[in-house]
This record gives structure tokens, sequence and C-alpha cells, in this order.
């Protein structure tokens, strides 16, 4: 990750005040997760007021530009979006929402976290692995 957007993103969790549903503490754990990811460059984009975006890479990818995007939905509290690209994934319990072009104009799969649910966050973490997995063949 550049200086600057490493500085973005430190700037952004420093000053983002967590409520009970505790979703910084749950995109803290993401980046966590992402950053100990063998290949795994990691970008921030923000753009206040809309959304905050954690997009993970591999070093591998050729045909995409990125594997995962690990947004922060700005609304009356935050909460979180975490999408794949349709084919780079499965999602075996259906608990994500398939979305037609979501993800750069592609088709994607999201899963929602509006508040600590430890079974989904275990269950996305996976996904990420698969992700991953994938996109380090691609």
């Amino acid at each position: 990750m550049k200086s600057e957007t490493e500085q973005a993103l430190n700037a952004f969790i420093e000053e983002w005040q967590d409520t009970s549903a505790t979703n910084k503490k749950i995109f803290v754990h993401f980046k966590d997760y992402l950053n100990h990811k063998e290949g795994v460059l990691l970008d921030f984009i923000a753009r206040p007021g809309l959304t905050y975006s954690l997009r993970g890479v591999h070093k591998a990818q050729k045909d995409k530009d990125l594997f995962v995007m690990v947004d922060v939905i700005e609304d009356a509290t935050r909460w979180l979006s975490i999408c794949f690209y349709g084919n780079m994934i499965t999602d075996p319990e259906e608990r994500g929402d398939f979305v037609p072009g979501g993800l750069l104009g592609e088709d994607a799969v999201c899963f929602d976290l509006e508040e600590q649910d430890d079974a989904l966050v275990t269950y996305i973490e996976t996904r990420l692995d698969e992700a991953w997995l994938n996109a380090s063949s691609k």
C-alpha cells in the first residue's frame, strides 16, 4: 500500500467512532485478515459521505483489478458490505446477495454486516480464502 494511502486508511480508522454494532472492529479484523494473506496488496479509496473501500488484489492477478472489496457504507450508522466477483467464490448457504454488475461492472456476491455476527464473519473469512486462492491463479 502506498504511504499516503496507508496514512489515509489509518486516519479513517482512528477517527471512526465505533458503536455497539462494532462495525469498526469488524472492518479492522478484515483489514488485518487480508494483510496476513501472502501476495495480497491493499488499496483504500475514500468517498466521504458515501463509502470507504478497502480493496484486496493478489499480486498474481491478471484479468481483474481486485478479488474483494470491503466497503464501509455511510448511513445513519456505518455498516459493511463485503463483495466478491460472483465467479470467484461459492455461497453454499446462500447468505450473500447476488448483485448483477455490482462489482466494477461485473456480477457480484455481497455480504452485508450491520452488526457483530461472528458466524457470518467466519463464513466471510471462508469466502475471502476462496477468492484469494482463485485470484492467485487468474
